[in-house]
This record gives C-alpha cells, sequence and structure tokens, in this order.
C-alpha cells in the first residue's frame, strides 16, 4: 500500500513547527527518522493531512551538559539525536555506558543511524528500549507548545501503548539525562527471539549500595514501563519471592510465560549488577 495524500512542511524552527502542529488541530504528525512513521503510513495506520518535518531544526540536534542546580548534573539530549550517535560515543554520556549498550541493541544499524530518540520516546512502543531505559535514569521530557516549554518526568510522559501527554500543537524538543551517581551498578537486559527483533521483556536496574538505592523498571509488558522501587528484591543476590509478588503487585502475573520472562530477566540483571565493579563496567 502506499499513504494516503497529505501535504507537508520542512519546519525551520522549533517555533514553525509548533505553529504548523497547532493550525492543524490534531491532524498533523511530526517526522523525524520514520522508521517507525514511514511504515505506518505506508499502511494506513495513520492518515494525517499534513507532515511536519523537523529535519531541519538544528538545535534539535544539540547536546547540552549542566549542573541544574537542585536538579545536579545532566546532560539534554536535543529529540533530533540518533540511536546510532550515542551508540558510537558521538555525544557525551553521563550514564557509564548504559545509554551506549541500549542504543548498540536497538533493532539493526541501518535503523538506528535513522532513528531519533525523540522519535522513539514519542512513539511510546511498549517493546521500545528507550522508554524503559529513561525512565530508570528519571529522565525528563522537554516539551514546546502553544503556551511555551514545560518540562514532564519520563515517568509521567508516558500514559500507555503509544500513549503519551503531547496534546495536539506541542513537539518534544529534549530528553534531559541525570549523571548516575558515583558508585552506580547498572544492568540493562532484554528478551527478544532474535537480535533486532521487537523484545518480549525488558528489566533494567539501578543500584548504589552507598545511597541504599535499587530502582528496576520493567518494560516490554504492554503498557508503560513499570517502576519497582524494591530493595529487597536484591536481598542474597536474587529473591525470587519478593521478586514475583512484586510484579504481581504492579499487574504482570496475568501471563505466565511473560512473568517468568520478566522473571529471567530480572535476576540475570540482579547478577550483572552484583558482579560489576562500581563505576564500571565488567
Amino acid at each position: 500500500m502506499k499513504p494516503a495524500p497529505f501535504d507537508w512542511l520542512q519546519a525551520r524552527t522549533v517555533d514553525e513547527a509548533v505553529g504548523a502542529l497547532v493550525a492543524a488541530e490534531g491532524d498533523a504528525l511530526v517526522v523525524a527518522g520514520s522508521q517507525s512513521l514511514g511504515p505506518m503510513l505506508n499502511l494506513r495506520l495513520v492518515q494525517p493531512s499534513l507532515l511536519v518535518d523537523i529535519r531541519g531544526i538544528e538545535g534539535l540536534l544539540a547536546v547540552d551538559e549542566a549542573d541544574d542546580g537542585a536538579a545536579g548534573p545532566a546532560i539534554t539530549y536535543g529529540s533530533l539525536v540518533t540511536h546510532a550517535a550515542i551508540e558510537d560515543g558521538r555525544v557525551a554520556d553521563g550514564t557509564n555506558g548504559l545509554m551506549p549498550q541500549v542504543a548498540r541493541g536497538i533493532a539493526y544499524r541501518a535503523i538506528r543511524t535513522c532513528g531519533t530518540i525523540g522519535g522513539s520516546v514519542c512513539h511510546a512502543d511498549p517493546a521500545g528500549d528507550w522508554g524503559t531505559a529513561l525512565t530508570l535514569l528519571s529522565a525528563t521530557a522537554l516539551i514546546e507548545g502553544p503556551a511555551g516549554r514545560r518540562a514532564v518526568p519520563i515517568e509521567g510522559f508516558f500514559l500507555g501503548p503509544f500513549g503519551t501527554v503531547l496534546a495536539p500543537g506541542d513537539l518534544l524538543v529534549g530528553l534531559r539525562v541525570p549523571r548516575l551517581p558515583p558508585g552506580t551498578r547498572w544492568a540493562y537486559e532484554k528478551c527478544c527471539r532474535k537480535p533486532g527483533e521487537f523484545a518480549e521483556s525488558i528489566v533494567g536496574m539501578l543500584r548504589n549500595e552507598a545511597q541504599g538505592t535499587c530502582r528496576i523498571v520493567v518494560g516490554a509488558n504492554g503498557g508503560a514501563p513499570v517502576v519497582i522501587d524494591d530493595r529487597g528484591i536484591l536481598r542474597d543476590g536474587f529473591d525470587p519471592v519478593r521478586a514475583r509478588a512484586a510484579l504481581a503487585s504492579a499487574g504482570l502475573d496475568g501471563d505466565p510465560y511473560l512473568l517468568k520472562l520478566h522473571l529471567a530477566m530480572m535476576q540475570r540483571a540482579a547478577l550483572e549488577v552484583s558482579t560489576q565493579v562500581p563505576g564500571g563496567r565488567r
């Protein structure tokens, strides 16, 4: 199939893009890497009257390192930064290798070269990597809209499968990612039928013994990433009973097969953070 007819606007500024989205009154979509939107257009799963091309907005490629006072040191990635740029280390990384590893496992190199971090987040595919990874990292989405710019914690950005807080006229312009504190260990495990395929289960884990913190995020669960803050799961290495109870409490025990996958990925992540050198990769 081929797309239904649509108009095309090559936006040169964020204001121009937002203005076009507002004028379209919800009947426009933003195009960047087009790794998800392209197939959806061809299958006529979406039929917008206008596509707003933001690839010419240079500011959306910027990467800014700053210490934002009370929020602490962080790196802000423009929404057009590609997976490959993160994978190759062409942009700053404050996550001690976590973000490059996540990028490296997304689909295939051709897709990583074109696909963008902002596009992936806005698509909000439950099996997408950046939703889980950025939730694990407590990132913040920076959104430009008719009323100006606002910052939304990533946990409040995803409403469900393929659903976000973005309203007609809103444009995701960046993602602010806090630097991991010294001594933080991390793991990111996912199960795919073969490399490059959509994940059936994703588990990300952060552990900082000095701060007494443990953060676990379960993705590819059919909805928004689920956060589990329970240090007890890592008691004696890994507590499967407590992990199962946490997944059940989050409503992730409905499918016995997927429950086993989530538990297996959680156990792998627990093993990795327990054998990792603090502040460095194994």
